[in-house]
């Protein structure tokens, strides 16, 4: 049997619904039963009211048969109309059995009439004159009822109905009361629910202005052309154009959003309206709706009473999906598989585009394994991740896009019963700002032109803003900071938001009161970074063996960081334990760039695998598994190049050739290589084959590839062995370091608070050699160390540093230089 897609087009046949008999015939369409009788009845209903009304006039003395009889004498009008409605269905009944009768009358009669109806009269009036006919009709009839019940003239019972309702009228009343109150409760409830989530602040109380957003100038330009439309409109409105009435400002959070709205309010001086996220969420369907409607209402008023009025919603992504879950949300960190095992932060060391690409692989769909972050958005389903109930987003768009429609019930009813075109409402100027760290979960019709009209992305400030916004917080405290300071502050701090900044701020500000001053000075700002960066440590010890290795751990990092990275420069150096990490080396960028570029990952990943091979060379082949984070991050950067970025072998994309439906990607062999790679066809081959999507050489280039970087950094720090020796010592003596200082222990010169030229001196790198193989010795018979950490050069004493950066004095736990067998800090 073929099927619809095999036949041609001479063979398929269009399936279109037949025509009913009655059409085909040329007959009258026959009516229901329903239909054909109900005017009989009903003529004959209020023949019977008559007769029983007469019968109760005349009882006893009359019968049943008397007053039929006296009121067929006396309503014979009633009967002829009862007659002519049975000539009238007689004629439907005719014209639905014969076609020629139906065409005489509807070809010839009527259609002239209807002819020459709409020649003398409009559709609007012929409808009017009907509903008058009708009106006229019914009440006749009642007028007729009320006649015979009140035993008068049925104009005269027209007249006394009036007054036989205000004699009803407390039965009446009782009766309204009752089903009143019974509303009123159900109104009352859903009033009560449908309160708050809205503040409203007056002109008076807004003192925000442009002035006070720091950092977001490009924005801050665009949002002042807005207010320019806003304050005239008929500079747009004259010549044919019309006033944004939405704007969306998304971008990460504490980047300004809130207080860029706030901030047109008290520029404009217009009342400012402010949402909260949750103010439509409700228990119950509908009342979401009826705070949308009461809302907008509110604003009119206000619009009309000041002449516009701004509606600030905030975390607009909380109303604005009816859709799917979608989930876009990029934390500031991820964790996986990596960290879940005791080891060093390896998103640390790495550059903040290579962090950003890591964490949202953690957060992939596909990520497994006992650490892989699976994030699950609430509100999935067939709700989508709504936050109300399915109408309160609906209302929100007809609110949106209804303010030109005409308000008012003596506006849209009774001016329309009257004939009378409805008042168009006046021009309400009602700006909509709305703010979202998550913009495409916001629906499409949200965003759409005359709902939200421009869409601005608020980012992470410049330097330049970053200086601004510095400069702004500093000015309202008491400080010694110089501008280079706040230009070097300013550069260390690249992802830093105008949040973060008065957070950071205000940390210098209470470290300064903690030391007895009131001044801020440069050590007040660093140790309030690197609280904020690495948050309070934890008070723990490590063992000596312990100690050493994570501080050798780290310091591979740092030395491989400072020998091969000229991007980023490094921040701080600690081993002091926090939530998920032993020790960390921090780096940042030295320069505002929007690029990346193969040599940078590729010192990403030297910086990475320096771990495994500073680990492997210092401890004779032994390894821990804190570098677990450092190959997964390794591993991950060198795919991307390899089968994405086109930095490696082959240059296709994998996920677009995973899109497209064809297998391998990643590209093709190395020159001078056979297809397939250098891996051959043996079992591994076929193996590692089949674990790829299509196949390829993809994971052998990879393996390979860091191979090749693991040799490289062995042979860095093979070069730099005293520097890692030197920078492990200043680890395990301070504990945390900060880059300057770091670079001073390397690189042998005078730091800031450390100084690095006594490693540099004679006799020191014995000295270093003999405590390492010392404590390798312990590490590989599980015992204490058998001699104490050397003290080299008289530079800072142990916790000072310690102090000037965290604030917490060592003084009362154990020193380095303690007796053999005891357990270091």
């Amino acid at each position: 049997m073929s099927t619809p897609s095999q036949l041609s087009g001479s063979q398929r046949e269009v399936k279109t619904r037949p025509e009913p008999d009655w059409k085909r015939r040329g007959t009258r369409k026959p009516m229901t039963p329903f239909d054909r009788f109900k005017f009989l009845l009903l003529i004959a209903a209020l023949f019977g009211v008559l007769v029983w009304n007469e019968y109760l006039q005349i009882e006893p003395l009359g019968s049943w048969g008397d007053a039929f009889a006296q009121e067929t004498a006396s309503q014979q009008w009633l009967l002829w109309l009862l007659g002519l409605e049975a000539v009238r269905q007689l004629h439907f009944l005719i014209s639905e059995r014969n076609p020629a009768y139906n065409r005489l009358w509807t070809e010839r009669v009527f259609a002239g009439f209807e002819r020459w109806t709409q020649r003398r009269f409009t559709a609007w009036t012929r409808f009017r004159l009907t509903r008058a006919i009708t009106w006229v009709f019914w009440i006749v009839v009642i007028a007729i009822v009320l006649g015979k019940v009140l035993g008068t003239s049925p104009v005269g019972a027209l007249f006394q109905a009036p007054a036989l309702i205000w004699q009803a009228m407390p039965m009446i009343a009782q009766i309204v009361f009752i089903m009143v109150f019974g509303i009123m409760q159900f109104v009352a409830i859903f009033w009560f629910m449908s309160r708050g989530g809205v503040e409203t602040h007056f002109p008076d109380d807004i003192e925000t202005r442009f002035s006070d957003v720091w950092g977001q100038d490009h924005v801050v330009a665009r949002v002042q052309e807005n207010m320019l439309l806003l304050e005239n409109p008929e500079s747009i409105e004259d010549r044919g154009g019309h006033v944004p009435s939405g704007i969306l400002l998304w971008g990460p959070p504490g980047t300004g959003k809130t207080l860029m709205a706030e901030a047109v309010a008290g520029e404009t001086g217009k009342p400012y309206v402010a949402v909260d996220p949750g103010a439509f969420q409700a228990m119950f369907f509908g009342v979401g709706i009826l705070k949308v409607k009461a809302l907008f209402r509110k604003l009119r008023k206000l619009a009309l009473r000041y002449g516009g009025v701004i509606v600030f919603f905030d975390e607009a992504d909380s109303l604005g999906n009816r859709g799917g879950a979608v989930a876009t949300a990029t934390p500031a960190g991820a964790q996986s598989a990596a960290w879940d095992a005791a080891g060093c932060n390896g998103f640390g060391h790495l550059s903040g585009h290579a962090q950003e690409v890591l964490a949202r692989a953690g957060m992939s769909p596909n990520a497994t394994g006992p650490g892989s972050s699976r994030f699950v958005v609430p509100g999935g389903g067939g709700r989508g991740g709504f936050g109300g109930d399915m109408g309160t987003l609906q209302a929100l768009l007809s609110e949106l896009s209804g303010l030109k429609k005409p308000r008012g019930f003596v506006n849209r009813v009774v001016r329309r019963t009257l004939g009378m075109r409805p008042k168009p409402p006046p021009k309400y100027r009602i700006l909509v700002m709305m703010a979202s760290n998550q913009p495409d979960s916001l629906d499409p019709a949200l965003l759409r032109p005359g709902r939200i009209d421009r869409i601005y992305r608020v980012g992470y400030p410049s330097k330049a803003g970053r200086i601004r916004t510095y400069q702004g917080y500093f000015d309202k405290t008491t400080h010694e900071l110089t501008d280079e300071q706040i230009d070097k502050l300013a550069t260390i701090t690249p992802y830093a938001t105008g949040a973060t900044i008065k957070d950071l701020v205000n940390e210098a500000l209470i470290s300064a009161i903690r030391d007895g001053r009131e001044t801020i000075v440069w050590k007040d700002v660093i140790r309030a970074k690197h609280l904020k960066d690495l948050g309070p440590g934890e008070d723990v010890e490590y063992v000596e063996r312990e100690r050493h290795a994570t501080a050798l751990h780290e310091a591979c990092h740092a030395v491989l960081a400072w020998a091969t990275r000229r991007h980023l420069d490094i921040d701080l150096a600690t081993i002091e334990k926090g939530s998920d990490y032993l020790g960390m080396v921090k780096s940042i960028p030295s320069e505002e760039l929007f690029t990346r570029w193969r040599s940078e990952y590729e010192s990403d990943i030297l910086v990475s695998v320096a771990s495994l091979a500073g680990e492997r060379m210092f401890f004779g082949g032994d390894s821990s598994s804190g570098v677990s984070g450092d190959l997964e991050s390794a591993t991950h950067l060198t795919a991307l190049m390899e089968s994405h970025w086109g930095m490696g072998a082959g240059i296709s994309s994998l996920p677009a050739l995973q899109r497209l439906g064809i297998g391998g990607g990643g590209g093709g062999p190395e020159p001078g290589r056979g297809p397939g790679g250098p891996e051959g066809d043996g079992p591994d081959a076929e193996a590692a084959k089949k674990e790829e999507p299509g196949g390829g050489a993809l994971g052998a280039r990879i393996e390979r590839n860091l191979h090749k970087h693991l040799e490289q950094a062995a042979a860095i720090l093979t070069e730099n062995r005293l520097q890692v020796l030197a920078l492990t010592h200043a680890l395990e003596f301070h504990k945390t370091l900060t880059g300057e200082d770091v670079v001073a222990v390397l690189e042998g010169t005078q730091g800031p608070l450390v100084d690095g030229r006594p490693y540099r001196a004679e006799g020191v790198r014995e000295e270093l050699e003999e405590y390492h193989r010392t404590a390798v010795e312990a590490h590989r018979q599980h015992s204490p160390v058998g001699v104490r950490l050397p003290h080299i050069g008289p530079d800072v004493v142990p916790g000072e540093l310690a102090v000037a950066m965290t604030g917490h004095p060592e003084g009362d736990k154990s020193t380095p230089h303690e007796e053999p067998g005891t357990q270091a800090p």
